[in-house]
């Protein structure tokens, strides 16, 4: 799966299921900070990948998630492997 795909699927999920403002959706934001995601919100977010990119999430992996950048990176490598 290309980058841009899971850049597109993530995005939307973030905007839809999130109710986020497009213009907060940058590489850089901070997960928790920018875009004021919970960690109930986590557990959603998991969820959505697993059911979208067909792999399973495991909590260890999710500790370095801090920016969405770093969540693109994740996803990629997991549906890239």
């Amino acid at each position: 799966m290309q980058n841009e795909d899971i850049i597109q699927k993530v995005n939307e999920f973030l905007i839809e299921e999130f109710e986020l403002d497009e213009s907060l959706i940058k590489p850089d934001a901070k997960l928790k900070d920018d875009l004021e995601i919970e960690s109930l919100d986590f557990v959603d977010i998991v969820v959505i990948i697993e059911k979208e990119f067909g792999f399973k999430v495991k909590g260890e992996d999710m500790v370095n998630v801090r920016t969405l950048q770093d969540l693109y990176d994740y996803i990629s490598l997991q549906v890239n492997k």
